[in-house]
């Protein structure tokens, strides 16, 4: 796990990080969200050892990072794509990273392939595109097997298979019982990645909830030309009911087999029936607005 407990970090007179607490459980994807300078990656680097709080305590499985023997099988991270010598192939970044820890050349040879990158492993990083940077860095922060999975906006250039590739990569590591963090500003794929959300804004905590509790309950979609006689049967089934339109109800603490087992006992024709609900976007910016 991460655990980050009363975590506080001051550059001079601004507090970039304010008594922040959460735990980052295994086995699931943990979305970590917040406006430009909210704290997430500095927080990251704190958990990391990059940075030193100036009050509280930050540990991946029960330290912190910087004591643990073989910090890479237990932590990777990406932080930064472009923090490569340009100068080096892929392939010889990762065989650097792998000597520090005993990680023979395989290891390095499965994660070019597991990142997509093997075809281009002999070419120089500092020629890669935006992406294949940011593909190389996930094979850096994959090549130690950790336990833990440190991200910070993984998806930023990739293509559309780039980014089904990660998407698919990171709930995989969560299947396998791994503890995942990861950071976007891209609400549309954090709302079909991850399983859990902490929002910060100012450096505080303002969220620390399961996507579904944050997003709310569902509010189903009804149009029926007896709409007037369905509304008064569902409120009456405990349903909170508006009309924003004739013929049309939006229909909240009921699900879709509940609204239709009403009307069908009543013999009430539905034209449409279609559960939705706020967006991720929507209840994002409705934490962080003030």
């Amino acid at each position: 796990m991460i655990e980050v407990d009363e975590l506080v970090k001051r550059f001079g007179k601004t507090t970039a990080v304010d008594g922040l607490s959460f735990v980052v459980r295994p086995g699931r994807v943990t979305g970590f969200l917040g406006p430009n300078g909210a704290g997430k990656s500095t927080t990251m680097r704190m958990i990391l050892g990059l940075d030193r709080p100036t009050a509280g305590r930050a540990t991946v499985n029960g330290k912190p990072y910087r004591e643990h023997p073989a910090p890479l099988a237990t932590a990777g991270a990406l932080l930064e794509g472009r923090a490569v010598h340009g100068g080096r192939s892929a392939r010889d970044h990762l065989l650097g990273l792998a000597r520090t820890h005993g990680i023979g050349r395989a290891r390095v040879d499965e994660v070019l392939e597991q990142a997509g990158i093997a075809a281009v492993a002999g070419r120089r990083a500092g020629g890669f595109s935006l992406g294949m940077g940011q593909r190389l860095g996930i094979a850096a922060a994959l090549l130690g097997d950790p336990a833990v999975v440190i991200l910070d906006e993984p998806v930023n250039g990739l293509d559309p298979d780039g980014v089904l590739w990660i998407r698919t990569l990171l709930r995989q590591l969560a299947a396998e019982g791994r503890t995942v963090l990861i950071s976007s500003h891209l609400m549309s794929e954090m709302a079909v990645t991850a399983d859990h959300l902490l929002v910060i804004g100012k450096g505080r905590l303002l969220a620390d909830a399961a996507l579904d509790d944050l997003l709310g309950r569902a509010t189903s979609l009804v149009r029926s030309p007896d709409a007037d006689v369905l509304r008064e049967l569902l409120v009456a089934n405990g349903a909170t009911v508006t009309a924003p339109a004739a013929g049309r109800l939006d229909v909240t603490g009921l699900d879709v087999t509940e609204i239709g087992t009403v009307a069908a006992a009543h013999q009430l024709r539905i034209f449409e029936l279609t559960p939705a609900r706020a967006s991720l976007e929507d209840a994002y910016m409705a934490l962080v607005r003030s």
